[in-house]
């Protein structure tokens, strides 16, 4: 593809000029082109409304080979073209694929390694979301793959079943190239997830559903001009593994959905239209036990696993109605108003019976008496503690085998969230409050409303190194490429820091 065939795309300098504008600026309107052939629905909502004309596609497993007891997968980061809409190719990208990438899967005690290929025009990385492994192999920032190279990152998998993710970590173009379309999810296996009683055949009952909004021009093509909102990029079309108007055809009286808000920037409030459901996992694994909710919040980069009970012959939608975005400011600028479907369960005539989600697991947790140090962190404009990201620089030095309190602060009356690179943590109470169900397992994001300190409880075990940092940021990918990002390294005990210039 051509340079000339891409999707214009803003630059760093006009990004920072429109993120000064006011807030008001970005505030969508229901005038915002939309994506040919998705017909609008009378909405309060600028999103579109889904006509469920279209089966959900299932990412596919990704293939992989044994190599000397090494588990091998390969990606190519590569262009192609999407047809979102009958008649119309948008240009994507994707991981072996036009858009989005397969599903990686490994169990617990494994060896892995993934072979990445930049097939693309211009640098990429790929970071492990949610994954504990050495810092040299996150695929931040400082693990650059030049076009027509290759990265073999290789680590042993040792933490709980869960859903993870992949996606670029590109300093400064982050927010790009998730929104053009490189991500996909890791799915994690252990003892635990096998023995649970939890829909688990892949794409038929425990099925990936990887949420993210796009905007579009006249021509079908993607349009990533934030407008001026402070956040990010507020898509007009949602859609479901890339899939506009999706539905699921369920054969089983329960079905577990692995929810990813794989959006810039956008934040959901996921319901069901007419029943609860049953929340089970979170970012880093299953909970102590399920939790019947009615609605749940997931900010850009978290997910959770949730259980739907499904009668013969009815069907649900999956909606996100109105997000709790915790008194930001002009709330209906950051998508606090926006209420619209997501996906369609369409059960069958017939279902093969499930049993209920049930599993003995007892997650201790982490105790706030092990914890030696406490770290405070302020998020305010585009810094964290005064400060913005600087590849050379080394914010925080931490000591193998300890365990820590990051006591993290929004100060700004806009969304923002935190992300943290290597650990999953818990959530200790908020102002006094014990953490929301969605809040109780292990995390690596979390939402910050404005004017709350969460304080986050974590162990960093394993992988010392003083020469290679790990990240920590907001994952508002347009607040991340702007600068609200910092670094740390973990270091054997009485070991300082190491020189980082020559990694990028």
């Amino acid at each position: 593809m051509s340079r000339a065939e891409r999707p214009h795309l803003p630059g760093p300098t006009r990004r920072r000029a429109l993120a000064r504008r006011t807030v008001l600026a970005g505030m969508l309107g229901a005038g915002v082109a939309a994506l040919a052939g998705c017909d609008a629905i009378p909405s309060t909502s600028p999103v579109q409304g889904q006509e469920f004309d279209r089966p959900l596609a299932i990412p596919p497993l990704a293939a992989s080979r044994l190599r000397d007891g090494v588990r091998v997968f390969e990606l190519t980061a590569q262009e192609g073209r999407t047809a979102f809409a009958p008649g119309i190719e948008t240009p994507t990208w994707g991981f072996n694929a036009a858009h989005l990438g397969p599903t990686l899967r490994a169990a617990r005690g494994e060896q892995v390694a993934v072979e990445v290929t930049n097939e693309l025009s211009e640098t990429t990385s790929v970071h492990w979301h949610g994954m504990h492994l050495p810092a040299r192999y996150d695929g931040g920032p400082h693990q650059p793959i030049e076009p027509g190279g290759t990265w073999r990152p290789t680590w042993r998998i040792d933490q709980p079943a869960a859903t993870l993710w992949y996606h670029p970590h590109p300093h400064g173009a982050t927010e790009e190239h998730v929104y053009r379309g490189l991500a996909g999810l890791f799915l994690l296996d252990d003892e635990y997830s096998r023995a649970a009683s939890l829909p688990s055949e892949y794409g038929v009952d425990d099925v990936p559903v990887i949420v993210q909004d796009k905007k579009f021009d006249d021509a079908g093509r993607l349009d990533a001009d934030s407008e001026g909102n402070e956040v990010g990029l507020f898509g007009d079309v949602v859609m479901t593994n890339g899939t506009v108007g999706a539905y699921h055809e369920v054969t089983t009286e329960r079905i577990r959905l692995r929810l990813l808000n794989g959006s810039t920037a956008r934040t959901y409030q996921f319901v069901l239209a007419d029943r609860p459901f049953e929340l089970v996992a979170t970012d880093g694994g299953l909970l102590d036990r399920p939790v019947r909710m009615d609605s749940l919040r997931l900010a850009p980069g978290e997910r959770a696993e949730i259980v739907v009970t499904m009668r013969p012959r009815e069907r649900t939608v999956l909606r996100s109605e109105d997000p709790d975005l915790g008194g930001v400011a002009a709330p209906f600028a950051f998508g606090g108003n926006d209420s619209f479907d997501v996906l369609q369960l369409r059960a069958a005539e017939r279902l093969n019976p499930s049993p209920e989600p049930d599993w003995q697991y007892e997650d201790t947790g982490l105790a706030e008496a092990e914890a030696t140090v406490t770290r405070t962190f302020e998020l305010q404009n585009r810094e964290i503690n005064g400060l913005r990201m600087d590849m050379n620089r080394i914010d925080e030095t931490v000591t193998v085998g300890t365990t820590e309190i990051w006591e993290v602060t929004n100060s700004h009356p806009v969304s923002h969230s935190f992300h943290i690179h290597d650990v999953q943590f818990e959530v200790l109470p908020v102002d006094g409050q014990a953490p929301p169900p969605e809040l109780s397992g292990r995390k690596d994001t979390v939402y910050l409303e404005p004017n709350r300190t969460y304080r986050l409880i974590m162990r960093f075990e394993d992988y010392a190194d003083p020469d290679w940092p790990y990240m920590y940021h907001c994952h508002m990918l347009l607040h991340e490429d702007e600068g609200m990002m910092g670094q740390f390294v973990v270091v054997e005990p009485g070991q300082r820091a190491g020189e980082v210039a020559h990694h990028h």
